[in-house]
């Protein structure tokens, strides 16, 4: 894997979309893109809320993406426009100090982050110029990261308009740390797989350090990602900091119940490796200490130790503050499991038994279980979803990203992909659910020996084209550089 984000020379005739959006961008500002940069989107296979305690997870990248056009100039404004007339034009002074409304989480002010991040970085006092055209084909809200790819793909094209250079690992953790200014206090999976994904593979990705192990998934099934069509904004709600909030306590909990420093301890992953246990025994100590019954503030500030104002500033974000009640037990007991799911299932795609189709699939079955019922994190239509691919054929589905709406990822044997399409899936689910919503861009297919990704237009499976995800990166056509 290439350390920088690879630079590419491409021609604007290969490809049907760069000429598309080369010219709205021609239209919008009267002049040619310089260079194109590029995100990808993801879809996590298993390791569902555990990247923000510290535990590893198993994503892939999808071909669909972030693009953004760009050109460098002299305005002293950054200029945007998306592609979507939804998503309304933005300009920022370069001079001024960006300002994110977190209270407000518009498009533009997740490309932002990305722009406030490069410049923190370098230190930047007053940025390039730029005038930037973003088109995206990741279905927003949709758990597939659409947001932290918009992220990425800014602080790549600002990294590259402001001529600095950066790792794709720093990148990465760059990113990462600026899409908090958006207030979701997310872990990192979303920016390293955007960053270090590679063709042809999954990733095994680790933190502290960061680092992308290759996963080379069996042969013989398709991952297949479909929408329950129910949108879920997590910066616009609290259900996501919620999760991290009660993890946070629960570590300090679990800490205090073994006599460790609880107040340097902040993710779930540290207690485990300050108690020197094994996953199996953190399940254990979470029954042993934690109670199943919600815990108060007053309770939680009793065994802390600390006072109401303590425990608002120290543990709770800025919008949780309403929070009175508090699941740890749950939360716990599903992140160490969750991290436990993990691992297993790397070490099967690295055995390869005769039955790795299987094993995998009842940890997927295993995984949204413990999302639905401990973390909490599914809806209605998601476990409708999920019941339905695995009465179609699928041996495990779950819940991919976030939750509460968005996609489920279903592994699917690969002879039974075109009923599980066409006379299952689309049957059971869209038609009478989503009667009045076209079939187009609710399912693509993610063929599991090569990551390649293909679209479902209609009702019939139409394989337009093979899709090869790459990492993210920048490209320059025969006009630019």
């Amino acid at each position: 894997m290439a350390s920088n984000p690879p630079r590419l020379k491409t021609a604007i005739t290969a490809d049907e979309r760069l000429k598309n959006l080369k010219n709205t961008f021609e239209t919008k500002y009267g002049e040619s893109p310089l260079f194109y940069a590029c995100a990808p989107g993801r879809v996590n296979l298993i390791g569902e809320h555990i990247d923000y305690c510290g535990y590893s997870v198993l994503p892939m990248a999808i071909e669909q993406n972030i693009l953004a056009a760009v050109s460098v100039n002299n305005s002293g404004t950054i200029q945007l426009a998306n592609t979507n007339p939804l998503y309304k034009d933005f300009t920022v002074s370069c001079s001024e100090d960006i300002a994110i409304d977190r209270d407000n989480p518009k498009w533009f002010y997740y490309f932002l982050c990305g722009v406030k991040g490069i410049q923190e970085t370098f230190g930047i006092p007053r940025l390039a110029g730029m005038s930037c055209v973003v088109d995206g084909t990741i279905p927003p809200s949709s758990g597939l990261s659409s947001s932290s790819a918009l992220v990425c793909c800014s602080g790549l094209l600002t990294m590259e308009a402001n001529q600095k250079l950066l790792s794709n690992v720093a990148l990465a953790e760059i990113c990462a740390k600026c899409e908090r200014y958006i207030g979701t206090e997310g872990g990192g999976m979303d920016q390293s797989i955007s960053f270090l994904a590679e063709r042809g593979t999954a990733k095994l990705i680790e933190f502290q350090p960061l680092r992308a192990t290759d996963v080379k998934l069996p042969d013989g099934a398709v991952f297949v990602i479909s929408n329950c069509c129910v949108e879920m904004n997590k910066a616009a709600t609290s259900h996501y900091n919620i999760r991290v909030v009660e993890c946070r306590i629960a570590t300090k909990m679990l800490a205090k119940a073994r006599g460790l420093e609880s107040s340097r301890l902040l993710k779930l992953a540290q207690a485990q490796r300050e108690l020197k246990a094994s996953l199996e025994e953190m399940l254990t100590l979470v029954d042993e200490v934690l109670h199943p019954e919600p815990y108060s503030r007053e309770e939680i500030c009793k065994v802390l130790g600390i006072t109401s104002e303590q425990f608002s500033t120290d543990l709770l974000s800025a919008n949780t503050q309403h929070m009175m009640q508090f699941w740890l037990h749950q939360r716990a007991k599903h992140v160490y499991g969750e991290a436990a799911r993990v691992l297993q299932f790397k070490s099967v795609c690295d055995s390869e038994p005769a039955e790795s189709i299987q094993l995998l699939g009842e940890l997927m079955n295993q995984s949204h279980a413990s999302c639905r019922d401990l973390y909490e994190c599914s809806c209605p239509e998601l476990d409708q979803l999920v019941d339905i691919c695995l009465k179609a054929g699928a041996v495990g589905s779950r819940l991919t990203g976030a939750g509460w709406g968005g996609c489920a990822v279903s592994m699917v044997p690969t002879e039974k992909v075109e009923s599980f399409l066409q006379a299952e899936l689309r049957a059971a689910y869209y038609l009478p659910i989503h009667a009045e919503q076209p079939w187009k861009n609710k399912v693509c297919l993610c063929q599991s020996r090569v990551a390649e990704l293909r679209f479902s237009l209609r009702s019939e499976i139409h394989h337009l084209c093979l899709l090869r995800p790459q990492s993210a990166n920048i490209k320059y056509t025969d006009e630019g550089k």
